[in-house]
């Protein structure tokens, strides 16, 4: 049950991501997000018109979320050391108990129709992170950095697939390194250690 001092919007929200985060979007019901919320069906569909607007609502949170956290990473670190980082945060989330692969991954294989509000969600998502990596990419001289920022992005993917299916141990190491590769074989000068 969730706190009962969140405004009643936000209570639906964090009761979904939770819940969708430890189970999966499609297997957790409206109804389940309801009482989970300590809510009614009318307060739900007065906030949310669909359990689709619901995830809508998550996926764009989680995006905010992640926007905060990469700004924040920008103001204080070049390009290459932010990139560091991002892999550096994948790589550990991959690694950690309980993880269920990436949420937009996940959210796009649960929700695979194009013109999917759900889809569109995960497409601002990856149009987001690709536009993030390609800016970073150019600022370090790479080549090609749109090239190059759909191999990073594969790699991540790949990943957060690994750490889900395989064995995460080796998670960050791999993905830091693959990555320094891949970025090495497209700038002209050396990236620093």
């Amino acid at each position: 049950m969730m706190n009962a001092q969140l405004p009643v919007r936000e209570r639906i929200l964090a009761s979904a991501t939770r819940l969708f985060d430890t189970t999966s979007i499609r297997s957790v019901s409206a109804d389940r997000v309801i009482s989970d919320a300590g809510t009614t069906k009318v307060t739900f569909y007065r906030h949310f018109q669909s359990k689709d607007h619901l995830v809508v609502a998550y996926l764009d949170s989680q995006l905010e979320q992640l926007k905060t956290v990469v700004a924040r990473e920008r103001m204080d670190r070049d390009a290459c050391a932010v990139l560091l980082r991002l892999a550096t945060v994948n790589g550990t989330a991959a690694c950690r108990p309980g993880f269920r692969g990436c949420t937009f991954i996940n959210a796009a294989a649960e929700y695979p129709a194009e013109g999917n509000p759900v889809r569109d969600a995960v497409d601002r998502y990856r149009t987001w992170l690709h536009g993030v990596v390609a800016e970073l990419l150019d600022e370090l001289g790479a080549d090609q950095p749109d090239v190059v920022a759909d191999q990073l992005i594969m790699l991540r993917d790949g990943a957060m697939v690994h750490g889900f299916m395989g064995d995460a141990s080796a998670v960050t190491r791999s993905l830091v390194t693959a990555g320094r590769a891949i970025v090495a074989a497209h700038v002209r000068t050396p990236l620093p250690a």
